[in-house]
């Protein structure tokens, strides 16, 4: 039985914690076992509007609200204190029986009660703990506001765009940690490099239905694949793409340039955001800058950006002039006559339009022309960020034959991402200590890419993003800011406010 279905239950059956209120309150305790009567006789019971009701059936909310209504079932046997409610609402199953239970504990109905004054100080209690409450609530399960930090979406997303992503998309996940410092994410406010939750508890990954499935060119937050060991002094970088280049000893004995060297759990990894090229079982191939998925060319996003090699007549760009065709990236001078500009096609077509240009191309890296630094960092696959693939995205359930070359393609899903032991001993692989020439996915895969071409860590750096790091769905950009600009002088862009992604 999933534990979607237990947890629905659970929930439907909870009532029965209060058989022995609903006696109590004049109702038949068997009540509290009957879906939908239990929960409209325990609302009479406390004396809350049937309206409530709404509320206890939609997903994830209806928890808070059952929380508020445990509230109210204590303050009948006159339990007013903050500890005593809060026993209440953690250990209900336990606490309420109790209550019910035990004769010391007098019952009082909601209209004989006298009315229980309360401090300023505990009203500013109750009123903080109840906003925090449904504030995380909502963040965990239902919609999270993101800002973009970097250039690696831009035209389509620009840094310092707020935005909306949407769990219930692709269904909300339960967190791997649930103690958190509220509203943070894995670094207390005002620190440096101090941790905003422990890991006493640990949950494994479970995720709930969601709307809808992760379809080809949607834009998806998702927790950093490579953020599972970070370098806290270089935390927007690789901790293996720094151990590449530096070697493991420097990295871990030069706390000076690195710091100390630390794991995350899941959802406690850097949140990215990307474009999703492939989804499980597709076939995906970049062909001179162009993306082919299963073999057929896929749809370059409106606002994507290359960079172009641009030849003058010897006479420079002014520098408004590529304001206002949009360059926010850092423009790299060659020659006199030579620039290296990041630009959309329709700034290019644009730039070509000046009459001290000469030339704009795309700069291409060949076929065949290895770069060390992309994913599986190997030279059996002389791949670079122009000329990748073919590469096929692991689907739950599909088996690969493994052989001494292609095992860099699944060594970190094989290890890291699904638990296993790995080891290669020459041409021989063990998993788990036994000899392997296949291998099973346990879960699906996706391929991430930027939709800023030439300025995006994507999957092409380090690989597959599993579907236990997916968070959500960016679906609306409520705000847009620009750092570089003053209050009064355009840092509001006020056409880029309101709009939806795509």
């Amino acid at each position: 039985m999933s534990l979607t279905i237990i947890l629905l239950v659970l929930i439907i059956f909870f009532p029965v914690v209060v058989w022995k209120t609903f006696e109590t309150a004049g109702y038949a305790g068997w009540k509290s076992l009957i879906p939908i009567l239990n929960y409209y006789l325990w609302l009479k019971i406390i004396k809350k509007p049937l309206w409530w009701y709404i509320f206890l059936i939609l997903p994830f909310i209806n928890v808070f609200v059952v929380m508020l209504m445990v509230v109210e079932t204590v303050k009948c046997y006159k339990k007013f204190s903050l500890g005593e409610q809060a026993i209440a609402v953690i250990f209900p199953v336990i606490y309420l029986p109790w209550l019910g239970i035990k004769k010391e504990n007098e019952y009082v109905k909601p209209e004989d009660r006298k009315p229980f004054k309360k401090t300023i100080v505990r009203e500013w209690v109750d009123a903080i703990i109840f906003a925090v409450i449904a504030a995380t609530i909502i963040r965990m399960f239902m919609v999270e506001a993101y800002t973009i930090p970097t250039s690696s979406m831009e035209k389509s997303l620009l840094v310092g765009d707020f935005l909306f992503v949407s769990k219930l998309s692709y269904g909300p996940k339960i967190p791997n940690t649930p103690l958190a410092f509220p509203f943070v994410h894995h670094t207390m406010p005002l620190t440096k490099y101090t941790k905003s939750y422990v890991e006493w508890i640990k949950w494994p990954f479970y995720r709930f239905p969601g709307f809808t499935t992760i379809k080809n060119n949607d834009v998806v937050v998702f927790n950093y694949p490579d953020g599972d060991t970070v370098a806290l002094k270089l935390q927007n970088q690789s901790y293996y793409d720094l151990v590449r280049r530096f070697g493991r000893a420097r990295v871990w004995n030069d706390k000076m340039n690195f710091g100390d060297i630390v794991a995350r759990p899941v959802d406690k990894r850097e949140n990215y955001i990307k474009r999703c090229i492939a989804i499980p079982g597709d076939t995906m191939q970049i062909i001179d800058q162009v993306v082919h998925i299963n073999g057929n060319e896929a749809p370059l996003p409106a606002e994507s950006q290359f960079r172009y090699l641009v030849r003058t007549d010897g006479t420079r760009i002014n520098p408004k002039a590529l304001e206002r065709l949009g360059v926010t990236e850092q423009v790299l001078m060659g020659q006199q006559d030579e620039y290296e500009i990041t630009l959309t096609s329709k700034g290019a077509e644009q730039l070509k339009q000046f009459v001290n240009v000469k030339e704009v191309k795309k700069i291409i890296q060949p076929a065949g022309f290895w770069q060390m630094y992309t994913f599986p960092f190997d030279s059996a696959y002389p791949w670079n960020v122009d000329n990748y693939g073919p590469l096929v995205v692991p689907k739950a359930g599909v088996t690969v034959q493994l052989t001494s070359t292609n095992i860099v393609l699944y060594e970190r899903i094989i290890k890291v991402y699904e638990n296993n032991s790995l080891e290669i001993i020459g041409d021989q692989i063990l998993i788990n200590g036994k000899p392997a020439t296949e291998y099973t996915f346990k879960m699906d895969y996706y391929w991430m890419m930027g939709d800023n071409r030439h300025n995006s860590a994507d999957s092409r750096y380090w690989g597959f993003v599993p579907y236990d790091h997916i968070v959500g769905k960016a679906v609306f950009v409520w705000l847009s800011l620009d750092s570089q600009k003053s209050l009064l002088n355009g840092k509001i862009r006020w056409n880029k406010l309101m709009r939806t992604i795509h």
